[in-house]
């Protein structure tokens, strides 16, 4: 593969125009594709196979006027101090309200609170709820104009008005601020580290690029393959983010084989070659980990997945060409003002190569401050290795502490009532709770289907009065028939709230005993509503995660042994990406589960985490962590291939692969950790989660733990039993092939002198033990 990769870096480099061009024209056409395909589908969100949309997809047949998966909207009315709602003047208002309420083309009805029993019992608070005939994606403006208009108009006689539910158009959308900061935060950490606004600005146009060519295809395709606006937020995250990583990586390498003397040909060659070999398969790790999405068994999940993985595959296409290329066209502009100084003309070069004091791929000689002033990574490796089991200690027991409140880990989707207080959205939550009780936000739907016959009356009569015996029942409305009088909808009111986990006991009670019920009543018995599909959603995504979890890692396991042929390597890398991540879990129980460090990150309110946050933080930091491991650990595969010693190949990954993965992991925190500032909870614990895992792994397991385990291991670290060596395809990820054709063999005089120099590094860099 590396020799390959070679040819193709060189072909890039010398043909920059045509795969320049290449790239351009197809930003432009997939771009000019997606502004002249059909609109985006809206979202649909459906779970297969579970009681909840078995029940939904039931109303949706039997009952489609009630719209059973359109928006919704509850809006609730208080009276002015000391009046009460039932009084002749404030009813005739909210007859006023529920009138303009019902106008509409998209509104599917208007449930009157005197006539569908919705006034609390002290008189002064009632709600009227709203039903559309589509999806809250597809409300138009003029929709939600009419709902801000009606309430305003109640609100300004006097009378408290806030709404809930999902057709209320949210204050604040995902985005906006939050990238800008990351963009900004990106560029000034890449001109820090690479010292060159030119060589800063690739990565950033080649992530865009990528990004760009991804969004636009995911757009074009849309009407084709069923794929909604939304597919593409995942894409646009995980595309940024491993463009850059990728785009670093490869001219962190031509930098490296340009200040070695080679020329800027070779250099973008060999870069290309071995350091393209690892963004191959760092690619193909992120590649699996978004694409195993699939096996959650939820189209919406599939879909993003398959989509970010796309974009990913594009993001490696490009730092394999474009960045040859764009390097080709920079020049000494892509290197620190002071290496320029150093860097040789090609004139001078082919000069000397004419007269025979250069052979092609030769290195030149480094300079003096470089032989005698290692970088930082140097340093810290050396420290490392000096005392492994500390490290080690310090690290696993640190980050095992923090994994604690992970134990404690309760899973759910945020509701209204975790919103920000000044929303009208929990200012609705508050008042029903407040007149109602808790369970009036989070209603269950009974449907009972007596498959053709039309009894379905009795039959939920009976049904209704077993639930309302239930504990945990508030009450039990009387049912709804639809015309053919063989289905009924019974709504049941909890009296915890939806996020209460007294709420999902009562939801498996009644489910337990559906089967009695259907028995007795000759029908099928399903439960469903939003607090019901919450419940099954974050059911299957806990059963989902384990299978998930193996799928990717054991994959991931795979494909790093035929990165560093080894099995010790991947062995630790997967169980370092498990510590990471259990610790950043923990550290989200804390946060906003417990409460702790509320005030400073911003929670409103503690509560469930999001049944979303453990898959897809597995998914998205198992990618970018396994990229800062084959980063690292393949140059010190690469250094022992060619002859170092274990200490030595540890310090020379750490030389040239430690300053680009923590400018890496410093993007990226940065990236994720402008969405802390949002003012949404979910949004929050998304951009806090990624964020604090994204530190873990690199600085803390990859930076800190794996060179303590490569030094307690030794060559152990690199040993792969014969018969599996024979049996893996050699990919040549280190360039060892490249190696041998590319470099003259070295005279008995500079082996010996290797050798010694090797003994030396070795007795300075033996690890203490204990």
């Amino acid at each position: 593969m590396a020799t390959f990769l070679y040819k193709l870096g060189r072909l890039s480099f010398r043909r920059r125009r045509y795969v320049a061009l290449l790239w351009v024209l197809l930003l432009g056409g997939i771009g000019y594709a997606s502004s002249a395909a059909p609109a985006p589908p809206a979202d649909s969100f459906s779970m297969p196979g579970t009681d909840s949309q078995k029940a939904f997809d039931l109303l949706d047949e039997r009952f489609p006027a009630a719209s059973a998966e359109g928006a919704t909207a509850r809006v609730v009315i208080r009276a002015p101090e000391g009046e009460k709602i039932t009084d002749p003047a404030a009813k005739a208002e909210v007859d006023q309200l529920v009138a303009a309420l019902g106008k509409g083309a998209q509104v599917a009805g208007v449930a009157d609170p005197y006539k569908a029993n919705a006034v609390s019992k002290d008189g002064t608070t009632a709600y009227a709820s709203v039903t559309y005939k589509v999806i809250s994606t597809e409300l138009t403006d003029k929709t939600h104009d009419a709902l801000t208009d009606a309430t305003d108009k109640t609100r300004a006689e006097g009378f408290t008005v806030e709404t809930g539910g999902d057709a209320v158009q949210a204050e604040q959308e995902m985005g906006g601020s939050a990238e800008l900061i990351g963009i900004a935060v990106s560029a000034v950490v890449l001109v820090i580290t690479f010292g060159s606004l030119i060589a800063a600005g690739l990565p950033l146009l080649t992530a865009i690029i990528g990004v760009g060519i991804g969004v636009s295809g995911i757009a074009a395709l849309g009407s084709v393959l069923n794929l909604s606006g939304t597919t593409s937020t995942l894409a646009m995250m995980i595309g940024l983010a491993v463009g850059i990583d990728y785009a670093l990586f490869i001219v962190s390498r031509y930098r490296a084989e340009i200040a070695e003397g080679r020329e800027p040909e070779e250099a973008a060659g060999r870069a290309t070659g071995t350091g393209g070999s690892a963004v191959v398969f760092a690619g193909l790790t992120v590649i699996v980990a978004l694409a195993g999405l699939s096996v959650v068994n939820i189209p919406m999940l599939t879909k993003m997945g398959l989509a970010a993985a796309a974009t990913v595959a594009i993001a490696v296409l490009i730092a394999l060409t474009m960045i040859p290329a764009l390097l080709a066209f920079a020049g000494k502009r892509a290197l620190r003002r002071r290496d320029r100084k150093n860097f040789k003309s090609r004139a001078d070069s082919k000069d000397s190569k004419d007269r025979g004091l250069t052979k092609p791929g030769a290195r030149h000689s480094t300079t003096a401050a470089e032989k005698t002033k290692p970088n930082l990574g140097t340093r810290w490796a050396r420290l490392v290795l000096r005392r492994p089991v500390t490290v080690l200690l310090i690290g696993v027991l640190g980050l095992g502490a923090v994994a604690v409140p992970a134990t404690s880990l309760e899973l759910g989707l945020p509701d209204e009532g975790t919103s920000a207080p000044d929303t009208t959205q929990r200012k609705a939550y508050d008042l029903l709770s407040e007149s109602f009780g808790a369970g009036f936000n989070g209603p269950l739907m009974v449907t009972v289907d007596t498959g053709g016959t039309k009894d379905a009356a009795a039959a939920a009569k009976t049904v209704g009065t077993s639930l309302a015996k239930v504990d945990g029942v508030a009450a039990v409305t009387p049912a709804s028939v639809n015309q053919a009088g063989d289905t009924a909808i019974i709504t049941v009111v909890p009296t915890t709230g939806p996020s209460d986990h007294r709420t999902e006991e009562l939801v498996k009670t009644i489910r337990s005993e559906a089967s009695g019920l259907e028995a007795d009543t000759k029908s099928d018995v399903l439960v469903t509503g939003q607090t019901a599909m919450t419940i099954d959603f974050s059911q299957t995504l806990d059963d989902a995660l384990l299978p998930y979890l193996g799928l990717v890692v054991g994959l991931a396991f795979l494909l790093l042994m035929l990165v560093f042929r080894s099995v010790l390597v991947p062995l630790k890398a997967a169980l370092g990406f498990l510590l990471s991540v259990a610790a950043a879990l923990g550290a989200v129980v804390a946060v906003f589960q417990w409460g702790w460090l509320a005030d400073v990150v911003g929670v409103d309110q503690p509560g469930p985490i999001m049944s979303m946050m453990p898959i897809f933080m597995i998914g998205v930091v198992f990618g970018l962590a396994m990229d800062y491991e084959v980063f690292l650990v393949t140059r010190m595969r690469e250094a022992y291939v060619h002859g170092a010693r274990p200490a030595e190949a540890v310090v020379t990954g750490f030389k040239h692969g430690g300053r680009v993965v923590g400018a890496a992991a410093v993007i990226m925190i940065s990236v994720f950790s402008g969405f802390i500032m949002e003012n949404d909870d979910m949004i929050k614990m998304m951009g806090f989660g990624l964020a604090i895992a994204v530190f873990f792994d690199a600085f803390v397991v990859r930076m800190a733990i794996v060179p303590a385990v490569l030094a307690l291991l030794g060559k152990s670290a690199w040993w792969l039993p014969r018969w599996l060596d024979k049996l893996l395809p050699n990919m040549d990820v280190e360039g060892e092939k490249l190696h041998k054709s590319l470099t003259p063999s070295s005279s008995p005089a500079a082996e010996d002198e290797h050798e010694d120099r090797d003994n030396d590094e070795d007795r300075e860099l033996q690890p203490v033990r204990g």
